[in-house]
This record gives structure tokens, sequence and C-alpha cells, in this order.
């Protein structure tokens, strides 16, 4: 289990990470809508050969989330490139996930952060996208933050599961559920939903040629949130990058399939 323990403050904003392990820097940015949790079957064998750090994105997980926050991708990338420089990285490999994918690119073409590596799984990253869900969000985000607290955990198991090929219990879905609830989580993911906006993605989809460090790309053949297609667009976008499909896999691979993610990145970073 890793846990995102200590705090940055960045801007008037805490911002909750953790590192573990030993060896060459290597970071983990996730997605939308999870944590750091998401990696919780990854880091600790990643952590053998390699020092992980991890972050709750600001308005996510343990980070703080507060009333008329900015938590879209267009400062994601600056929290980001602020950590790297907090924490003294220098070309860390890096490993992003959905939005962290998104969040990654922007920081390294927009704000200069240079990467050792970079692995993207399964990421937002080629338009369009945003679900019929977080159209709908966005439109009526008042109405959604009130609901009572029974229907939110439906909504958000709902939601979670159809990240996942496979059924997940209830003890899995649970610490992905639990950041969003309450007074102060309810209205902060209805708060990240209604800050989606395809115009930051737009800002660099024609910069990807302009990658300065070698690229892997992963994808769950069985992701529902973001086709297989759209991956195949990006590998060809992408200076030299290979995309692997995972089999078996939708759009959560750290849970469909962390061993897949596990073997890839031994060897990319290692390579």
């Amino acid at each position: 289990m890793i846990s995102p323990t200590q705090t940055f403050d960045w801007n008037g904003t805490s911002i909750a990470w953790g590192t573990v392990g030993s060896g060459p820097p290597l970071v983990l940015v996730h997605g939308t809508p999870f944590s750091s949790h998401v990696w919780h079957r990854v880091a600790p064998e990643l952590a053998r050969n390699h020092t992980v750090y991890f972050h709750d994105l600001p308005g996510y997980g343990r980070s703080e989330m507060r009333q008329g926050q900015d938590v879209s991708l267009g400062i994601q990338n600056k929290a980001l490139a602020a950590l790297l420089a907090f924490w003294n990285l220098d070309r860390p490999g890096v490993i992003a996930h959905d939005f962290g994918g998104a969040t990654a690119l922007r920081a390294h073409l927009i704000d200069g952060c240079e990467y050792d590596r970079l692995l993207l799984i399964d990421p937002v990253a080629v338009r369009p996208w945003g679900s019929p869900f977080v159209q709908h969000i966005r439109q009526h985000e008042a109405a959604f933050a009130g609901v009572p607290d029974y229907i939110q955990r439906a909504i958000l198991k709902a939601y979670v599961s159809g990240a996942a090929h496979r059924p997940l219990s209830e003890s899995e879905l649970e610490p992905y559920v639990a950041p969003w609830l309450g007074p102060i989580g309810q209205p902060a993911f209805y708060r990240q939903i209604a800050q989606m906006d395809q115009r930051f993605t737009d800002d660099v989809e024609g910069r990807y040629r302009e990658v300065r460090c070698r690229t892997s790309l992963l994808w769950g053949e069985e992701d529902q949130w973001i086709p297989p297609e759209r991956g195949h667009q990006l590998a060809a976008l992408l200076p030299d990058c290979a995309l692997t499909l995972i089999p078996r896999s939708g759009h959560l691979m750290q849970e469909d399939a962390p061993e897949a993610i596990v073997a890839a990145a031994l060897r990319f970073f290692a390579g």
C-alpha cells in the first residue's frame, strides 16, 4: 500500500505526495476520477528498482479541495512542474495515466519539464474526448453537487466500475469512492468534471512531434472510456512511439492488468 503522507504548498494549495523505494527517479501521475491510490498495485513493484514519487492532483484524493478552486488541466501541468522542481528531479522517468498523460505532456511541451522517458497509459491526449456523462455534468454541476449521499455513492461506484474490464469488489471500489463523498468531496467531484475542457489538449496536440524524450504507449484493448483507436492516432503523432495493446484490460489498467504495467515499465526504463 502507498500513501501520500507529505504535503507541498503550491500557490496556497496543499498537494499531498509521497515516495517509496530507492534508485533512479520515477514519477507516477494519475488521472480522473482517481488519486495516487491507483498505483497501489504498481508502485511497490517499481520501488524495487526506483525511487518512486507520486502525488494527488490538486482537487483530488488527499490534496486540497475547496470551493471556487481551479482543478482543470490548465493548472495541473504547472503543479507537476512545481513538484518536479521541489523534488529536485532532473530528467526523471514518468508514467502517466488518463488526465495524467495530458498533464505530463503539457508540463513537457509548455513548462519545459525534461523527462528521461515517458510511458503513457490510456492517456487523454487526442480529440475528441469527454463522455455524454461529462457533458451532462458540465451543464448541471450544481444540481449533481447536492444529491443525497446514497445516490452519490451509486453514481461513483457505477462510474469507476465502468473504467475497469473486470468486476471490482466493494473493498476495491471504496478507496476510489471515498475521496468524493461528504460536504467537501462531493462538490469537488463535480467541480473537476465541470472544468474538463478539450482546449487544454488542443493546446498541445499539434506539438506532439516536438516531444524530446523516448515515449511508449500502453492501451487497454477493452477500454470503454477512450477507445484503442485513439491510441493508434496518438502513437502516430508522437516521435518513434510504440503502442502496446493490453488484452483483457479496460481504461483502469492498474486494476485490470497491473503486471502488464510493471513489466512494460521495467523494460522501458531499464533500456
